[in-house]
């Protein structure tokens, strides 16, 4: 009787401990950057403070950043948790830096009807035929690096290292069922249940999975995670561009506003802290400063509005051409450009040229008023003394040739309180 009781309440222990069991889950979709790198980072140090049997990380991505990717990577190999990259759900792909970072997992998994491949690092944009060799060679390098980087980490995680060098210097691409033939990942799952269903049992390292069962806790990013993902966007970066351009041309048309001058400096600033990891392309900065050069210009120019079209055309291909030499998902949409040069144009059209004209402008009041006027002299005039009666006001005069009281006088200057007139 009493080894039944030791066996019921052994069994009762175990259905407990078996429900107590969980795993980690994240999910990110999206662009890789440094706010992914960080939420992994993170969420890797909470699923090993919780005892987690291991952390899912549910990818989607077209690519991202290499140096977070080479972050995420390392973040993957010092992990004191067992990960597992499950690229789902189905339609979902682990295109660029998806591919490192699914090959870098201690469990590579994929959804059916889901993609992996096409890893070839982006190449930089074009420029002119003196910068096109220096250019050749910066894309070799490149390459070389990509392909030796994944090659390295294929091996350690003992997947296909051909193929996977492949995915870099050809740009393959291959879907989750080929992918476990080729043995590129180690298993096929449907859906999250049905993964740590195939997960249960399996040996990573010296520890064994139990996660039969077992209940996925989902870790949120945090606040800071979420703006600062939200924040690192090349829609954020041409705002911030357009606003250096809006304030500081403001300040110059409108001196003395101070406030868009300000912003307009430290949005300049934020932006070339950010284009340090978000490269942006010289050629469509280039294009860029001589629209808004060609907006100024015909200001002054009778051009009857040409420079201005010019201008518009020149920043449509430079905002156009900006991070074409981003990589995957880190390029600016139409839906972005096309009203940032409607804005822009209107910008110069409607404000600028009107506040920098106005600074051109004769003096609409004050004693400058005066300069230029035909009046009689009040009595003789000369070097030394003489007077002038204009605008219901008695003023000193002075004139280099002697003039007489009741004569035509021409105002030609102001000298203190003193009007400096010749002979007219």
């Amino acid at each position: 009787m009493r080894w039944r009781h030791f066996i019921a309440v052994a069994g009762l222990l175990t259905g407990i401990a078996a429900q107590a069991a969980q795993v980690g889950l994240i999910q990110i979709n999206g662009a890789i950057g440094p706010a992914t790198a960080n939420y992994i980072s993170r969420a890797i140090n909470t699923a090993a403070s919780q005892n987690d049997e291991c952390l899912i990380i549910q990818l989607d991505t077209p690519g991202g950043l290499l140096q977070s990717t080479k972050e995420i990577v390392e973040t993957l190999y010092s992990s004191k948790v067992p990960t597992i990259v499950y690229v789902s759900p189905s339609g979902a792909s682990a295109g660029s830096a998806g591919v490192f970072i699914t090959l870098a997992a201690d469990v590579a998994v994929m959804a059916p009807n889901t993609s992996i491949g096409a890893a070839h690092p982006v190449e930089l944009g074009g420029g002119s035929s003196g910068m096109e060799s220096t250019n050749d060679i910066m894309r070799q390098k490149m390459e070389n690096y990509a392909s030796a980087f994944v090659e390295t980490i294929a091996d350690k995680r003992k997947r296909n290292v051909d193929w996977a060098k492949s995915a870099v210097i050809e740009s393959k691409a291959t879907t989750a069922e080929k992918a476990l033939q080729l043995k590129v990942i180690d298993l096929i799952a449907t859906n999250v249940p049905d993964l740590l269903k195939q997960l249960d049992g399996k040996k990573i390292g010296d520890k064994t999975l139990h996660t039969a069962g077992a209940t996925a806790v989902a870790i949120p990013m945090i606040l800071s995670e979420h703006l600062f993902q939200a924040f690192w966007q090349p829609e954020v970066m041409m705002l911030l561009m357009l606003v250096a351009i809006y304030g500081i041309i403001a300040e110059m048309s409108h001196p003395g506003a101070i406030f868009p001058g300000v912003a307009g400096v430290m949005a300049l600033i934020l932006l070339l802290y950010m284009s340090a990891t978000i490269p942006i392309n010289v050629a469509g900065i280039a294009l860029i400063l001589l629209a808004v050069a060609l907006f100024i210009i015909d200001i002054f120019a009778p051009t009857h509005g040409v420079l201005t079209g010019g201008g518009i055309i020149a920043f449509f291909l430079g905002a156009l051409m900006l991070f074409n030499g981003a990589p995957a998902g880190y390029h600016l949409p139409l839906t972005w450009i096309i009203p940032a040069t409607v804005v822009t144009s209107a910008f110069f059209v409607f404000f600028v040229s009107k506040g920098i004209r106005a600074q051109f402008l004769p003096k609409q009041a004050g004693a400058e008023t005066m300069i230029g006027k035909i009046v009689d002299a009040k009595s003789r005039i000369d070097a030394a003394a003489g007077t002038v009666f204009i605008e219901g006001e008695i003023w000193n005069a002075r004139s280099d040739s002697p003039v007489e009281a009741g004569q035509n006088v021409e105002i030609v200057g102001i000298e203190g309180l003193t009007l400096k007139v010749k002979p007219k």
